[in-house]
């Protein structure tokens, strides 16, 4: 199981390497995202088990396949979390992962959540997911040619759940705009919050969500839309038609989409 405290001195040794400041995102939806870091290099920064490609504006994280059947609720987790709900484990630490997207240039924003419209939290507001947008694809084996990789997209991956729910009101809506938006996710950048000894713990590396395609509120990269993670809303499935054995090693490759033109220039 994860240990917060090892997790928050990992989280300190990757705030040393990016600056202090760059992991701003907290509950505070208010916030505008983190800004990209000025940097030496990208390439020159270690992090185990990622490649950082700043010239492509991409990073691969090394990983195994987890499961080739089965309802999903996240794409990546790390190991002793998800793996019974999530298509690769990773090899690598969350807030790492974290670090390298801000090397690529990509700026944070933050999960789903709730805030108090009022003083009295008599009323709320419900907060869709936001931060840049990220393309999600695997790079695995060569099915012709062992020695060569291909690139298929995350959705090469996933498919609908057979015989799903029927859902109605908002949460169709949700799920309906998940559905049409499954081939960008967005840089939520998880949740930074500090324990009554006064440590900051990044609660990805405690809790292991990675990439999400349920709404848990403290994942690194998500969909654009909440979705429920009630076993009853669950519309996703492993397709492993090109999907490599179990424990096969791949690279899950996120990279930096171009913002529409109305949103760059806001």
């Amino acid at each position: 199981m994860f240990n917060p405290r090892r997790r928050s001195n990992q989280l300190v040794s990757c705030l040393a390497v990016v600056g202090l400041l760059l992991f701003s995102c907290t509950a505070d939806a208010e916030q505008t995202p983190t800004e990209a870091p000025k940097k030496p290099g990208a390439d020159q920064v270690e992090l185990p088990g990622i490649t950082i490609d700043s010239e492509n504006k991409w990073i691969d994280v090394d990983a195994k396949v987890a499961l080739d059947e089965g309802m999903l609720e996240v794409i990546a987790c790390t190991s002793d979390s998800r793996e019974h709900e999530s298509i690769v484990v990773v090899q690598a630490v969350p807030s790492h992962i974290h670090a390298a997207l801000l090397l690529i240039g990509a700026n944070n924003g933050h999960p789903a959540m709730a805030k108090p419209a009022n003083e009295e939290k008599t009323k709320w507001l419900h907060l869709p997911p936001r931060g840049d947008p990220i393309a999600i694809s695997l790079v695995i084996p060569d099915p012709e040619n062992q020695d060569k990789t291909i690139e298929r997209p995350i959705s090469d991956f996933v498919k609908r759940t057979e015989n799903e729910p029927a859902v109605e009101g908002d949460d169709a809506k949700q799920e309906e705009d998940a559905v049409k938006a499954f081939d960008t996710f967005v840089f939520a950048g998880s949740v930074v919050q500090q324990d009554n000894e006064g440590e900051r713990h990044y609660l990805a590396d405690i809790n292991g969500n990675v990439v999400s395609i349920s709404t848990f509120g403290d994942e690194v990269v998500c969909l654009p839309a909440k979705v429920s993670q009630d076993n009853a809303a669950l519309m996703w499935s492993v397709d492993s038609t090109h999907l490599p054995e179990v424990g096969a090693k791949v690279k899950l490759r996120l990279k930096l989409k171009e913002k529409p033109d109305e949103e760059a220039d806001r």
